[in-house]
C-alpha cells in the first residue's frame, strides 16, 4: 500500500521573497552594502534544520547558541561540546516539545538557562518601531541575534506557530530574511518587516498570550561554572517553592537568634532529593580520549573552576555551613558523587538516556597540566560504568583547592573538593535577598546579609551566583505557570 509523503512547499510569492531567487539575491547584496547582514554570516554557519517537525524553537535555539559560540559545557557527540536540540530540555521534557511544541516564555526559559543573556518582548510590550531598531541593531552585529515567534498563515504558508532566527534586514525594501528552519518545507526568505510584526501580533492559542521576539546574547562568561540548578526530576517544583516560599516563612517564624539556628531551620526542612536540585558541573571524557596531560582549554577551565571554589571556600558562609552539616552528621563523599557524576557522563556521552548505569569502580589520581612540564592542575576521578553488562571507561575532572590558612579551628590540610557545603552554600547565597528580611532579631538579619551578600567577591563569584539566581527565578515562574507572563520582569 502506498503511502503519502510530501516533498517542500511553494513559497508564496508575494508576500515572501525567495531567498535564492534572482529579486532575494539583489536584496542581499543591497543589504550587506548597507551593513545589515552582519549577523548573517555567524548564523548561516550553525545552521541547521529541524529534527523533529514540531521542534522549530528548539532548533533555532540551538542555531544561535552555536553561533554566539556559547559553551554548552555538555557533550554532544564523542568527545565534542555542541547545543543541540536532543540538550534543550531543561524547562519541559522533549516529549511534550515533541507533541506540542514549546511555548515563547519556555523557550526564553530555556535560553536563559544555556547560559544567553535574553531580552523577550511579546507584541503587547513593544510597538513596530521599536521591533525595526531590534531586528536592525542584531543585523549589523555578530554579538546579537533575534528569535521571532510568529504565525506562519500571515505568510500564507502551511501551518501555524513557528520559531525562526531572523538573518539580516533590507532598510532600501524594509524586508527582514527570515532563516526558516524547517528546510524540508520552505527555503530562507524575505517578507515584509511590517507583514513579520502582523505575524507575530498574533495570539499563541496554548497560552491566550502574543506572540513576540527574543534578543540572545553572551553574558560577559559562561555561567554555570561550577554549580548549575537541575530539573530533571520531579521533585524540583516542591524544592523551589520550599527555597522561595517557605525559607522565608521559617526564618521569620521561627526563634533564631544565630546564624546556625538559620541554618538548622533551613536544613531541617529540606524536601527529599535535595541534593540533585544543585549539582556542580562535571567534566566529563572517555578514558580512551584522554591525554597524559591536561590540554591548554582544559588546564584554563580547570584554574576558573578552582579559583571560584577557593572562593566559595574562603567565605565565612562556608565555615558555618561544613560546621553545621558536619554537626548534624553530614558526610562528603567523594567517591558517591563521583561515581553518580560518571554514570550521567557515561548517559550523554552514548546518547542513552537509560536508568539502568551503574559505576563498578572509582580510583583517584592526579594529573597535570598542559605540556610535558605542567604544573598538576587536577584530580581526576577515574570509573568504569556499566550497562547491560558492557563496560565504558571515563574520566571525571575534579577541580580542588588546598587551604593555606590554618587560623580556623576547622583547618585541613587535605585538598577540597567539590561538595554539599560549597553547593549549599552558594545556593544560600543565590536565594533574594528578601529572603532574610523577616529575621526578627535586626542584628542577626544584618549578619545574615552580609554573609550571602557577594559585593565584595570578584565578577566572576558574583556572575556565578547571579546565574544561580537567575536559574532560581526561571524556574519559580514555571513552578506557578508564570513564565507567559512579564518576560521583561528582571533576574535578579
Amino acid at each position: 500500500m502506498a503511502v503519502a509523503t510530501l516533498y517542500r512547499r511553494s513559497l508564496t510569492s508575494p508576500p515572501a521573497i525567495d531567498f535564492s531567487s534572482a529579486d532575494g539575491k539583489n536584496i542581499f547584496k543591497e543589504a550587506v552594502q548597507k551593513g545589515t547582514m552582519e549577523g548573517y554570516f555567524s548564523l548561516i554557519s550553525y545552521f541547521q534544520t529541524l529534527s523533529e517537525p514540531a521542534f522549530s524553537g528548539l532548533a533555532s535555539l540551538s542555531v544561535v547558541l552555536n553561533a554566539l559560540s556559547i559553551d554548552s559545557d555538555r557533550k554532544w557527540k564523542g568527545s565534542w561540546r555542541w547545543f543541540d536540540e536532543s540538550m534543550l530540555d531543561c524547562c519541559e521534557p522533549l516529549e511534550i516539545v515533541k507533541e506540542k511544541g514549546i511555548s515563547f516564555g519556555k523557550l526564553v526559559c530555556l535560553a536563559h538557562c544555556s547560559g544567553a543573556k535574553v531580552e523577550a518582548f511579546r507584541t503587547s510590550q513593544s510597538t513596530i518601531g521599536d521591533f525595526r531598531k531590534f531586528v536592525v541593531a542584531c543585523s549589523i552585529s555578530e554579538k546579537c541575534h533575534m528569535i521571532s515567534s510568529y504565525d506562519r498563515g500571515v505568510f500564507k504558508q502551511t501551518g501555524s506557530a513557528h520559531f525562526s532566527p531572523i538573518g539580516g534586514y533590507s532598510a532600501e525594501r524594509d524586508m527582514a530574511l527570515i532563516l526558516d528552519v524547517t528546510r524540508f518545507k520552505y527555503p530562507p526568505h524575505w517578507v515584509p518587516l511590517k507583514l513579520l510584526w502582523e505575524a507575530m501580533d498574533t495570539t499563541d492559542q496554548s497560552t491566550g498570550k502574543r506572540r513576540g521576539f527574543m534578543l540572545i546574547s553572551r553574558l560577559h562568561k559562561d555561567p554555570g561554572l561550577l554549580y548549575t540548578l537541575s530539573c530533571k526530576d520531579e521533585s524540583w517544583i516542591s524544592i523551589v517553592k520550599y527555597l522561595k516560599e517557605d525559607v522565608p516563612r521559617l526564618v521569620s517564624s521561627q526563634h533564631v537568634d544565630t546564624v546556625d539556628k538559620i541554618l538548622s531551620v533551613v536544613f531541617k526542612s529540606l524536601p527529599s532529593n535535595f541534593n540533585t536540585f544543585i549539582k556542580w558541573v562535571a567534566e566529563i571524557r572517555r578514558t580512551e580520549d584522554a591525554k597524559p596531560n591536561l590540554s591548554a582549554e582544559e588546564e584554563s577551565r580547570q584554574k576558573l573552576k578552582r579559583d571560584e571554589l577557593t572562593q566559595v571556600h574562603e567565605t565565612e558562609l562556608f565555615e558555618h555551613v561544613s560546621k553545621f552539616l558536619t554537626s548534624v552528621g553530614y558526610e562528603e563523599n567523594l567517591s558517591f558523587a563521583a561515581a553518580t557524576a560518571c554514570c550521567q557522563g557515561a548517559k550523554v556521552l552514548s546518547g542513552c538516556s537509560s536508568n539502568e548505569y551503574y559505576c563498578r569502580e572509582t580510583s583517584v589520581k592526579c594529573i597535570k597540566g598542559h605540556g610535558p612540564s605542567g604544573e598538576e592542575e587536577a584530580t581526576v576521578i577515574a570509573g568504569v560504568v556499566v550497562r547491560d553488562g558492557s563496560e565504558q571507561e571515563v574520566d571525571l575532572l575534579v577541580p580542588s583547592t588546598r587551604p593555606v590558612s590554618k587560623g580556623s579551628e576547622y583547618y585541613n590540610p587535605e585538598p577540597k573538593y567539590p561538595s554539599g557545603s560549597d553547593a549549599f552554600t552558594a545556593l544560600l547565597m543565590a536565594l533574594p535577598p528578601q529572603t532574610w528580611f523577616g529575621i526578627k532579631d535586626q542584628a542577626l538579619q544584618t549578619k545574615m546579609k552580609k554573609l550571602v551578600s557577594v559585593g565584595t567577591f570578584s565578577t566572576m563569584h558574583h556572575e556565578e551566583v547571579s546565574h544561580l539566581r537567575r536559574q532560581l527565578i526561571m524556574l519559580k515562574r514555571c513552578q506557578e505557570n508564570k513564565e507567559e507572563e512579564d518576560l521583561t520582569a528582571p533576574l535578579s
